[in-house]
C-alpha cells in the first residue's frame, strides 16, 4: 500500500464564486506543486464541467483515473444541496455512474445553473442518498457544522438526517471551522470517518489542499477510498491535516454583514439581530458544537487519525513579509524557492 495526500472537496470554474482557472490542468499542475497525490473531479453533475472532466481525465486501468499529463490522480464525486440547504459530498466508481446518477437527478432542481454550479435539488438528504446508492456511490455531509449549510446546523443527528439510509453513512467532511477534537466531543461522531478537505475555489498553493487526508490506498481509486472510509482496524486514514478551527470563517457565532463577533448568550438576548448594524446573527460552529456535545473534548474512537494544524505557506510568508497578499510578487518568489527546495509544499 502507498500513502496519498488527498483533497476530496473542490469546485470546477462554473461553480459561483469560483476562478476561472479551477480546470483540471491547472488544478493537476497545483496540485502537484502543493504536494497531492489524488483530487475529485468535483461538480461532476454539471453538464459542462461533466464534459470538461470527459475531456480531460483519462482512465489508465480500472477504475483508476489521471489527467492527461499524469500529474493527479482523480475520484469521481461532487457536491449537491438538499431541500434543507445542506451540502452533500457523493463519490462514485466511475464516469459512467456520475452520468447515471445526473439522470436519476434531472427533474429534481437544478443542475446546470452556471451561477451556483453545485446542483439544488428539491430532494431530502435521504432521497440523494437512495438515488446514490442506487448508482454504486456514497454520500456524506460537506462541512457538517457550518452555519448555513451543514447538516448538524439543522440537525441534532446525522442518522435522523438521512433517515434509514443513515446506516450506510461512512464519513462526516469536518469543514475549515471544526477539527477532529472539536467533531468528536459529538459521541455519534465516533461511528464515522473523518475526512477535511479544502473546498477549493481557487487553484492556488494557498486554498487547494489547505486542508487534505493522508490516505494508505492500494490504487487511488474509487474502491479503495470506500475501504479506507469503512476499515477501522487496518486505520488506512492516517492523517487530518488542516486550519486550527479559530482560523474558519464560521468558527465563532458572529453577524452576517459586518462580522461583528458575539457569545451565544448575547446573539440570543439581541434577537440574533447585530446591534451595529442590524443584520442577522449565525451562530457559529463552536458554540453549535457545544450544544450538542455529549463527551468531553480529546476523547476520540481507536481508529481516529492525528490531526495537524497548518496555515498555508503563501500566508505565512504574507506575514513574514507583511504585504497585503499572499499572491505579491514577493511572496511568491519565496514560495517558489521553498517548493523547489524541498519538492512541495507540504
Amino acid at each position: 500500500m502507498k500513502s496519498y495526500n488527498c483533497d476530496l472537496q473542490l469546485h470546477g470554474k462554473f461553480a459561483a464564486g469560483v476562478s476561472k482557472n479551477m480546470t483540471i490542468p491547472v488544478t493537476a499542475e497545483q496540485s502537484r506543486l502543493k504536494g497531492l497525490d489524488v483530487l475529485v473531479t468535483a461538480d461532476i453533475f454539471h453538464k459542462q464541467w461533466l464534459e470538461h472532466v470527459k475531456e480531460n481525465i483519462i482512465e489508465t486501468e480500472n477504475g483508476v483515473y489521471r489527467d492527461k499529463n499524469g500529474r493527479a490522480f482523480f475520484i469521481v464525486g461532487g457536491e449537491v444541496e438538499d431541500n434543507k440547504r445542506i451540502h452533500h459530498l457523493i463519490y462514485l466508481p466511475d464516469i459512467a455512474s456520475a452520468e447515471q446518477l445526473r439522470t436519476h437527478f434531472l427533474g429534481h432542481g437544478s443542475l446546470d445553473c452556471i451561477m451556483c454550479g453545485r446542483p439544488k435539488l428539491r430532494l431530502s438528504a435521504e432521497q440523494i442518498a437512495e438515488k446514490v446508492n442506487d448508482a454504486g456511490g456514497i454520500t456524506g455531509p460537506a462541512h457538517a457544522f457550518t452555519p448555513y449549510t451543514g447538516l448538524y446546523a439543522f440537525y441534532g443527528s446525522a442518522k435522523k438526517a438521512y433517515g434509514e439510509m443513515g446506516e450506510k453513512l461512512l464519513f462526516i467532511e469536518l469543514g475549515l471551522s471544526a477539527d477532529t477534537d472539536f467533531a468528536d466531543t459529538i459521541s455519534e461522531t465516533h461511528n464515522y470517518a473523518f475526512l477535511s478537505s479544502s473546498d477549493a475555489h481557487s487553484p492556488w498553493p494557498n486554498r487547494i489542499g489547505r486542508e487534505f487526508n493522508r490516505i494508505k490506498m492500494r490504487k487511488p481509486d474509487y474502491k479503495n477510498l470506500v475501504k479506507a472510509l469503512s476499515e477501522r482496524d487496518e486505520k488506512l486514514i492516517e492523517l487530518n491535516a488542516g486550519l486550527n478551527p479559530m482560523e474558519g470563517k464560521y468558527h465563532k457565532t458572529a453577524c452576517n454583514n459586518c462580522f461583528a463577533q458575539y457569545q451565544l448568550s448575547q446573539a440570543k438576548t439581541f434577537s440574533f439581530r447585530c446591534i451595529k448594524c442590524g443584520a442577522e446573527i449565525k451562530r457559529g460552529v463552536r458554540d453549535r458544537i457545544e450544544m450538542l456535545a455529549d463527551t468531553k473534548k480529546g476523547v476520540h474512537p481507536k481508529f481516529r487519525p492525528p490531526y495537524l494544524h497548518l496555515l498555508p505557506l503563501a500566508e505565512i510568508i504574507q506575514l513574514a513579509f507583511g504585504v497585503k497578499s499572499p499572491n505579491a510578487q514577493k511572496v511568491q518568489g519565496k514560495w517558489k524557492d521553498f517548493v523547489e527546495r524541498f519538492g512541495n509544499e507540504i
